[in-house]
């Protein structure tokens, strides 16, 4: 058997406003900050769910973290070896604020609902 060496297919959640929220996130950075946003992309992209600790870290209810020193990128897997980006801060502090969590949940429920209606 072959090991799989594709990658994954990264997409990115769009409300239903047709607001893109990483793309917003990811165009406001700048210098070092938007080189670590696509390194860890990059590195997403290869290892998928093999991806952990210091670059990965799942914060419940499947979603998921990339951390660097200055931004965080939030996410979801999906099937078919899909990831779905739902947003992006800056690295203000240590926890993510209970706000941002709750909107990650909503972005996260708008695609599970998304998936199910395709089934």
């Amino acid at each position: 058997m072959e090991k799989e060496t594709s990658g994954w297919t990264i997409d990115e959640y769009v409300t239903a406003n047709g607001k893109n929220l990483v793309l917003a996130f990811l165009s406001g950075l700048t210098g070092k900050a938007k080189a670590e946003a696509i390194a860890l992309l990059k590195l997403l992209k290869e290892r998928g769910n093999l991806l952990g600790m210091p670059h990965s870290k799942p914060l419940g209810e499947k979603i998921f973290e990339l951390r660097g020193n200055q931004v965080r990128i939030f996410y979801i897997f999906r099937p078919g070896r899909r990831i779905t980006l739902l947003d992006g801060m800056v690295k203000k502090q240590d926890r993510i604020p209970a706000k941002m969590l709750g909107h990650l949940r909503n972005c996260q429920r708008d695609v599970e609902a998304t998936d199910a209606k395709d089934l």
